[in-house]
């Protein structure tokens, strides 16, 4: 289905639920005779279809909600009217249209199920037919916060990945500090065992021997002689002198002498590193030293045998082959990102108008608007006015945005808080907006999403990730040896090097960015995800590392810049007014 028809599919939906005149067709079935159920009924029924409702949870899980029992109830009572070959066509009929319900959060209620159902059962009871819409990218579009990811660890005795079972809290224990560095050092272990450059030999012979990296312990390395591999976390366990630990032993390093690849080498970054011991000092002196080496997205997604670490839900093979055939075709889908909005100046404002003025006179309007903060000139700790003016301000955003029709009714529109914004702290992860904040918008915008910072979007088999946060500059100030200049000398390469080969979105240390020990997860790039979008006020740029597209959409109040990302084609359009 071409661009042109999605977008009418969209007003179209929003004619359905208003009950306006409309034809709706349903192949390969036209119109079906609804039958009244009693209780006892409905509960052996429900009894019998025990695959359906699965079936029902797991599609509900694909499209990022968590659905209640009685909700479900609800879906599989209308579901299970329609023969077995139908049900799967039915089931997506009433979650395409739970997509233009006001649903608040990823839990779907009873309430908006039994609207859209009974909506369904009149449509039929007035004769009206029905028809699906698969390829609609409404349900192409999954929004995911990262408090609802799933957690997993990774188990070094039986070498598979597991969920963690127990609930998280934002405040967790000592444990979970050091919880946080044993995951991230795992995860990048367990990587790094099946890079070929690093894996034991199979055979011991002089070519296995010369060609051999095998990474040592660092316990090992007490009264051994000649170079060794070893893989450590950065510390500084005494004022001014870094070590080199991992889950056996730490040792004192120096990094005098030291080769580095790209990135920026940060304590608490974990490295590669070939050095040996100078056991008059006890010191283990690096010649050599990088990131471990990425690993292709494909291994990783075999290795986690169905495990779904991005959080959009898992898909089939025969699921993943449809949404591939869809996202093809999905050629005039585009992503509009701004960063930096200050709702509270009115110049601000003005270029927002003119950006929307000219996407609303295009012939296909953009599928997504991603407006991410700060959204007020300065951090609202600091900020002299009352709440209740920016409360209003957000609500001339919204009108700002209802102005525009077309853009109202066939855009999405996607929120994510800046370090500055009201919240709890400047700890990572944000969550969203308050709704106290955003209720003015949301009159005007009802379908608009509040997400979390960072904040994971699946476009059909893309995952894409939205992190907004200034810490470029944090970086490159923070790093303990200069960057290599072999490869580059841009400071944004090194950054997008850093993060991906820490499959991480923040290595800075806790002492220089807070993060809540508990979702640090939340800021795992593991499976390295299609595209990482960045929102610093650095100048714009886009790169492509390692398969992995990242661009940073700089700041539109202060400098008019923003970006256009084509996610078929994964084509970066870097622009400004």
């Amino acid at each position: 289905m071409g661009r042109i028809e999605k977008h009418r599919f969209f007003n179209f939906s929003r004619c359905f639920l208003q009950k306006d005149i409309f034809t709706f067709i349903f192949p390969p079935f036209t119109s079906f005779q609804f039958t009244t159920e009693t209780q006892t009924q409905r509960e052996k029924k429900r009894k019998m279809n025990a695959p359906t409702k699965k079936k029902i949870e797991k599609k509900c899980k694909i499209r990022g909600y968590n659905i209640k029992l009685e909700a479900l109830d609800e879906i599989l009572s209308f579901v299970t009217r329609f023969e077995l070959t139908e049900q799967d066509e039915a089931t997506d009929l009433v979650l395409d249209q739970l997509e233009h319900e006001s649903i608040k959060s990823t839990v779907i209620d009873v309430e908006p199920v039994q609207r859209v159902v009974n909506l369904l059962l009149e449509a039929d009871e007035a004769g009206e037919t029905l028809e699906t819409f698969a390829s609609s990218s409404s349900s192409a579009i999954v929004v995911i916060d990262v408090f609802d990811v799933p957690r997993y660890k990774y188990d070094a005795i039986r070498r598979n990945f597991y969920q963690y079972p127990g609930s998280l809290s934002l405040h967790g224990d000592a444990a979970a500090k050091s919880a946080l560095y044993r995951d991230r050092f795992l995860l990048l272990s367990q990587r790094l065992s099946r890079h070929q450059d690093f894996s034991k030999p199979a055979f011991e012979s002089e070519l296995s021997q010369f060609r051999s990296r095998e990474i040592s312990p660092i316990q090992s390395l007490v009264g051994q002689k000649g170079r060794r591999w070893v893989m450590g976390v950065i510390s500084q366990l005494e004022d001014g002198h870094f070590y080199l630990e991992d889950l056996t032993a730490s040792v004192k390093i120096s990094l005098s002498d030291a080769k580095i690849t790209t990135g920026f080498f940060l304590e608490n970054t974990i490295v590669v590193a070939e050095g040996e011991m100078i056991s008059a000092e006890g010191i283990f002196q690096i010649y050599s030293c990088g990131f471990p080496p990425p690993e292709d997205r494909d291994k990783s997604l075999e290795v986690l045998a169905g495990h779904d670490f991005f959080g959009g839900g898992t898909f089939t093979k025969e699921e993943t082959i449809r949404q591939e055939e869809m996202e093809k075709r999905a050629v005039n889908d585009m992503f509009v990102i701004l960063s930096d909005i200050f709702v509270d100046k009115e110049e601000a404002l003005g270029k927002l108008e003119i950006v929307l003025d000219g996407f609303e006179s295009e012939e296909v309007v953009p599928s997504l608007f991603v407006f991410m903060g700060d959204f007020c000139s300065v951090p609202y700790s600091q900020a002299s006015g009352p709440f209740s003016i920016l409360r209003l301000q957000f609500g001339r955003l919204g009108k700002i945005i209802a102005a525009r029709p077309r853009l109202k009714e066939n855009s999405r529109f996607l929120f994510i808080p800046g370090p500055g914004d009201i919240g709890p702290s400047t700890v990572l992860p944000r969550c969203r907006l308050p709704k106290c904040l955003t209720e003015e918008l949301q009159k005007s915008i009802p379908d608009a999403i509040f997400s979390s910072n960072p904040c994971r979007v699946k476009f059909y088999t893309q995952e894409i990730v939205f992190f907004r946060q200034d810490q470029l500059y944090r970086m490159s100030r923070s790093s303990l040896v200069p960057p290599s200049v072999t490869e580059t000398t841009d400071p944004f390469q090194h950054f997008v090097a850093t993060i991906t080969h820490q499959s991480h979105l923040c290595p800075l240390p806790l002492t220089k960015q807070p993060i809540i020990w508990n979702y640090d997860h939340g800021l795992d790039l593991y499976p390295t995800p299609h595209t990482i979008v960045l929102g610093e006020r650095s100048p714009q740029k886009a790169f492509k590392y390692t398969g992995t597209t990242c661009f940073n959409t700089g700041s539109f109040s202060m400098d008019s810049t923003f970006v256009v990302y084509r996610p078929c084609s994964q084509e970066v359009e870097l622009s400004s007014l």
